[in-house]
């Protein structure tokens, strides 16, 4: 996790590369921020092989300019990372700005951590016509394919027009299309997605969720909450909405992280809607 890498960072690779570049502490200093930044921005992997070869390339750039008779305590800084490293080579989605129809928050679990995703689903004059989009995986498409079944299945209850699937096609697109993805625990997000599209109610923009779904609105469990909560957290989302058989795994989530966030544990979809989309009545 982002903050297991920060306390390796610190304890071992920023000495260990400080000693082999012939340096010491009265010159050179590396903040949390600036170390956050590198695991963050410019390192993507499970182990800290990137992190260790970035921290050193930075003192092998501070120790040049000592070699060159520069002295002083150099403070590496995000802007400093920024100035020796080059551009960030990958940018943390944060959370949208402002409630929107169609679009919902998910969580997601990768080998390099959790990350929030965007699902976003519109419509447009056409036949029971679904397009999915954002290289999604087989799981990944039957959860949007079992969401759109279990919305028609309960349009009148949700104030839907029951005819839609007649009067229009539905798209249904996952952002970073260049990186595949796949599983079934986005299903609870195309579904809110859905549901706000076809009500016209956007969706909370500081809402976050993850959960599998059943054709009858069942929320079912699913893994990496850890990852996905750490991920909630630095993209500033207030509210998580999870799986009700989930609750046990918020022990493995520190406290530092879990404080600030809400917790919503549903076991139906039902449950779900009136804490993610705006204006919804149970």
């Amino acid at each position: 996790t982002l903050e297991e890498k920060k306390e390796i960072a610190k304890r071992y690779l920023v000495p260990r590369q400080i000693k082999e570049n012939g340096l010491s502490k009265k010159y050179i200093k590396f903040t949390t921020a600036a170390i956050t930044k590198i695991i963050g921005q410019y390192t993507r992997e499970a182990g800290v092989r990137n992190l260790e070869r970035n921290i050193g390339a930075i003192c092998r750039r501070i120790a040049v300019d000592v070699a060159k008779g520069k002295k002083g305590l150099v403070v590496i800084d995000e802007k400093k990372v920024e100035e020796i490293l080059g551009p960030p080579r990958y940018i943390e989605e944060g959370k949208e700005k402002k409630p929107e129809v169609g679009v919902a928050t998910g969580l997601a679990w990768t080998p390099v951590g959790g990350e929030i995703l965007f699902v976003e689903a519109t419509k447009m004059k056409g036949r029971k016509s679904l397009t999915l989009t954002g290289q999604l995986g087989d799981v990944m498409q039957e959860s949007a394919k079992a969401a759109l079944s279990y919305v028609r299945s309960k349009a009148e209850e949700f104030g839907i027009d029951p005819e839609f699937f007649d009067k229009y096609d539905i798209h249904i697109h996952v952002p970073a299309g260049a990186i595949p993805k796949d599983g079934p625990s986005a299903g609870i997000t195309m579904t809110v997605a859905l549901v706000s599209l076809l009500t016209e109610k956007p969706v909370l923009s500081d809402v976050a969720m993850s959960g599998e779904i059943t054709l009858r609105g069942r929320v079912l469990p699913v893994g990496g909450i850890k990852e996905k909560v750490l991920a909630a957290k630095r993209a500033g989302i207030k509210k998580v909405i999870l799986p009700k058989e989930n609750k046990k795994d918020l022990h493995d989530v520190p406290e530092r992280v879990r404080r600030g966030l809400k917790f919503v544990f549903v076991e139906r979809i039902e449950e779900a809607l009136p804490h993610a989309i705006k204006g919804w009545k149970a």
